[in-house]
């Protein structure tokens, strides 16, 4: 089993090197819920083709990336951010790093150039797991468990390069697995 670490809410999921689905091809995925109900969580470095003026009109600062958070509700928009003192009612999944909160609030600071892409990032639906389907994806070494992590990591928009850093992040036991090709059969 290639993750020692096991899953829960606010850890890393990293995909494996040669994962066919292409909703999770070279993903990381931070884990929002982590039940014996199932799981959930957004993808980190897959750019949809929207940004949030394109989702979200009447928000002035349009720049903002929105980011394919997953397979799941595809029409539902969610965020994370790490301003809890800017973003009331938020749910903390790991040290510093909220889920939620009011959406009113984080679209007039959005709009007032308040927050920054370091701050706050946009999620187009999201990835779910029924109960024991992540666990038993996690034991067939679809993804690997990482805990620790930079918070500037959630907030990072390398998208190229987000998931060969996260797993060279992981150490020396993983850190091959980064170069692997996308392909095997093009090594």
């Amino acid at each position: 089993m290639l993750s020692q670490i096991s899953a829960a809410a606010g850890r890393l999921l990293i995909s494996e090197p040669f994962m066919l689905d292409p909703n999770f091809k070279r993903s990381v995925i931070i884990l929002t819920e982590y039940s014996p109900d199932g799981a959930m969580g957004f993808i980190l470095n897959h750019h949809s083709e929207y940004l949030l003026g394109d989702v979200l009109p009447d928000v002035s600062y349009s720049e903002l990336p929105v980011y394919d958070g997953g397979p799941v509700a595809k029409n539902t928009l969610h965020f994370i951010h790490c301003v809890p003192e800017k973003i009331e009612g938020g749910i903390e999944i790991t040290h510093g790093i909220f889920w939620g909160g009011d959406f009113e609030q984080a679209k007039e600071l959005v709009s007032n150039y308040q927050l920054t892409e370091s701050e706050i990032k946009f999620f187009a639906g999201y990835s779910g797991w029924t109960p024991q389907q992540l666990d038993d994806e996690i034991i067939q070494d679809s993804w690997i468990v990482a805990d620790n992590f930079k918070s500037e990591t959630l907030f990072s928009n390398d998208e190229q390069n987000l998931w060969k850093d996260v797993v060279i992040g992981l150490g020396q036991r993983y850190a091959h697995i980064a170069n692997f090709p996308e392909n095997p059969t093009l090594n």
